[in-house]
């Protein structure tokens, strides 16, 4: 999954290098923080979040285990 989430973000940024995905599993959820350069936020998030919405869909239509919700924090 972070592979995926590098893999959609990396394209969208000017700083790729910058680009961090750190997985949180916990009991009931997986939690995925994505770090992006401070320039880059923007063009991550979208204008009234679109592209944030949008990477958000992929992931998580793309969850493996059916029992634990998949949370992305962008940051």
């Amino acid at each position: 999954m972070k592979a995926l989430i590098e893999s959609i973000v990396t394209p969208l940024v000017d700083h790729p290098e910058d680009v961090v995905v750190n997985e949180k599993v916990e009991e009931s959820k997986v939690v995925y923080h994505l770090t992006v350069n401070q320039d880059d936020v923007g063009k991550v998030i979208g204008k009234n979040g679109r592209i944030a919405k949008a990477i958000r869909t992929v992931v998580y239509a793309a969850k493996t285990d059916a029992n634990k919700r998949i949370y992305l924090d962008i940051m």
